[in-house]
């Protein structure tokens, strides 16, 4: 038994130590910085001997009229948001009547999550003037046996609806699973056949993935082509998008790495990117190709005229705050722009098409609402409008030592919000440090009440979260654990497992205490 102690005491000390050293900052458990990318030169062109994000100019940015405090701002809001989220890549790219800004490298390639959906919308818009299809033309005549119903009755969804995210389907994942490794988008398509939807199609909107990988199997049903092909010849050619890809870039190119976080550091992550799931979010791109898709969109870009009149009649489309259509949304300030998060990437994209200005943020860790906030703050910047709106995209009070030279009010004081999965890491974290404590009081408390409260709160925390977390994301718990959260996530559910399983044996083999006095015959 006291081998078995020393065995279980050894074990948890140098977990404790690993999970110890890699959330107190300054840890050296964070695999995902530059010495990593040692040999390709991206930690050169983006990293500054003390670790902040060097300014990378596009050539057009010389001469333009930014002033030195923006460029100082927009450095530190970068600068906070790395600090805040672990992020440790991260491209901003800003476009103004007086030229383009990129901070980071211009050249190294991101996934860009969602924000593919504008890409996959383009290439419908195209097909519906070319007179292929149409908004009306239903899913199941374009893509043959496809089927849908709603309270138990077969449906139609329209090509305008999946459009509109109207199509009745959620992006619950139980419900509706993406494509698996090696399933081409006809074979997910038909996988979707036949189920129930959430809601009656053209009564609601419901934002969702299934829409927009329907549409990229109508792309290669309509076309004859594969989707990849048809977005390569057909949009990302002639708008001249050299640098963005419709499938996993060839071998070689100049990828910045994923990541996933984990007891408060970043950890380098890799997915395969399944053929299923591109339309909906699995693009490649850089900082330079998303200054160009700004241009193309505020209308400033050189591009053949029937691409100028697409992308018209898509922001025609988009009138009130709250509309969403092809891949963009209206926001409440007047903005189109758009989301982007994979497990291991975060992005987001805004322009104001009166202002002929936009800002793209990418970044290779999946902090969605971190993301998002940096790039509004950045777009208020640039747009001039960041005293008039702070309260908005989250700036802190002005504090008592503001500098009184500001040009904006007191700008600097940016706070980026917290995403999702930053609070899970921190509150796994916490749990596997108290899970850990749990296992040692348990191995070596002689107190049998204590040890059964021990097991017994980290046995029911556990339920909960066995039972909440699948219900909350719409998602199973293995896919929740293995692929989206923090690896503190995976961590703390084993931690209060063995927590558990010790905390049974140790009251099982702890002998009965017995009241002084007493008889233990009796």
């Amino acid at each position: 038994m006291r081998k078995i102690k020393r065995f279980m005491y050894g074990v948890t000390v140098f977990v404790a130590a690993f999970v110890m050293t890699a959330a107190i900052p300054g840890g050296r458990a964070h695999m995902a910085g530059p010495e990593l990318l040692a040999g390709s030169g991206y930690e050169d062109e983006f990293l500054a001997a003390d670790g902040h994000v060097n300014f990378i100019l596009a050539d057009d940015a010389i001469g333009s009229g930014y002033e030195d405090a923006t460029d100082t701002y927009i450095s530190e809001y970068v600068d906070r948001f790395r600090d805040k989220t672990r992020c440790d890549s991260v491209s901003a790219v800003v476009v103004t009547p007086d030229g383009t800004e990129v901070y980071g490298d211009t050249d190294a390639l991101y996934q860009i999550g969602s924000m593919t959906k504008a890409f996959t919308a383009l290439a419908i818009q195209k097909l519906i003037r070319e007179g292929v299809l149409s908004e009306n033309d239903t899913v199941s005549e374009l893509i043959p046996g496809y089927t849908a119903y709603y309270d138990s009755k077969p449906c139609e969804i329209t090509v305008g609806q999946l459009l509109y995210q109207t199509s009745g389907y959620t992006n619950k994942e139980s419900d509706y699973p993406s494509a698996t490794e090696g399933m081409s988008l006809r074979d997910w398509a038909y996988s979707m056949s036949g189920k129930e939807l959430n809601s009656r199609p053209g009564s609601e909107y419901s934002y969702s993935n299934v829409n927009y990988d329907l549409l990229g199997a109508i792309i290669e049903q309509v076309s004859g082509k594969t989707y990849a092909e048809y977005m390569r010849t057909g949009i990302l050619v002639p708008l001249g998008l050299t640098h963005t890809y419709a499938q996993a870039p060839e071998a070689g190119a100049n990828i910045v790495p994923g990541s996933r976080l984990g007891y408060r550091r970043s950890f380098t992550y890799e997915i395969p990117v399944i053929e299923g799931r591109i339309p909906a979010g699995y693009f490649y791109s850089n900082a330079t190709d998303m200054a160009e898709w700004i241009r193309i969109w505020t209308g400033t870009a050189d591009i053949p005229e029937e691409y100028k009149e697409l992308i018209s009649a898509v922001k025609d489309r988009l009138n009130e705050p709250g509309d969403y259509y092809s891949g963009w949304e209206l926001f409440e300030n007047g903005t189109i722009g758009h989301s982007g998060g994979t497990p291991n990437y975060s992005s987001r994209i805004v322009f104001s098409d009166e202002k002929k200005t936009g800002v793209c943020v990418l970044t290779n860790l999946n902090v969605a609402a971190s993301t998002d906030g940096l790039c509004n703050a950045i777009f208020e910047l640039a747009a001039g409008t960041a005293a008039d709106t702070r309260a908005d995209i989250g700036f802190d009070a002005p504090s008592a030592g503001a500098r009184s030279d500001d040009p904006n009010g007191d700008i600097s004081l940016i706070n980026i919000p917290t995403d999702v999965w930053t609070v899970f890491d921190i509150i796994f974290t916490v749990v596997s440090l108290v899970a850990i404590l749990s296992i040692v009081a348990s191995l070596f408390l002689k107190r049998r009440g204590v040890i059964l409260i021990l097991g017994i709160t980290l046995l029911v925390l556990l339920i909960a979260v066995c039972i909440v977390m699948p219900t909350v994301f719409g998602a199973g718990l293995g896919e929740i654990a293995l692929t989206w959260a923090p690896y503190s996530f995976a961590g703390g559910l084993i931690l209060m497992e063995i927590g558990v399983l010790v905390a049974g044996v140790s009251f099982l083999r702890t002998k009965k205490s017995i009241p002084n006095g007493e008889n233990p015959k009796k």
